[in-house]
């Protein structure tokens, strides 16, 4: 009879090898802290960023919130960084192209830019604050998390027509 060893391991390392693996499994993707770079808007828009921070969601699209590193009222993170907020940032320059593509979703405008990473990062439109929310390529097809950040945006971030 032939004994087949998973990976070249002796048969007798197996429980152990078996242990780190449930002890991997065990680690919840939301302990992670996303490190995500802080902008620095103007005192106005901080304020809009500010109360939006304090309306965004615990739980995201099957994530929760996790932290974002350094800590600010101006960033938030679900899951491991599988989406990362940062309220305040700059006007996008894509936003004067013309061909820039866009999406509206419960009546808040996102521009869409596909990121390197194959995730996408959409911007808002149109508001008295740019939010930018960037997600990782589990989403490179989906735009499902700005469904959950629609309506805080709307209630806390206020349109600039």
């Amino acid at each position: 009879m032939t004994s087949h060893r998973p990976f070249g391991l002796p048969v007798a390392a197996l429980p152990a090898v078996a242990a780190v693996l449930l002890a991997v499994a065990g680690c919840s993707p939301t302990d992670a802290t996303a490190s995500v770079p802080v902008p620095s808007p103007a005192a106005e828009e901080a304020a809009y960023c500010r109360a939006l921070h304090d309306a965004l969601p615990r739980t995201l699209s099957g994530f929760d919130r996790s932290g974002a590193e350094p800590e600010s009222d101006l960033t938030a993170a679900w899951g491991d960084g599988a989406i990362v907020l940062r309220c305040g940032v700059p006007r996008p320059e894509k936003m004067s192209d013309p061909q820039a593509q866009g999406v509206d979703v419960n009546g808040v405008g996102w521009m869409l830019e596909v990121q390197e990473s194959g995730g996408p990062r959409f911007t808002t439109t149109y508001r008295k604050a740019y939010v930018e929310v960037t997600l990782d390529k589990r989403f490179a097809h989906d735009s499902g998390p700005l469904i959950g950040l629609a309506d805080p945006v709307a209630r806390t971030v206020p349109k600039s027509l």
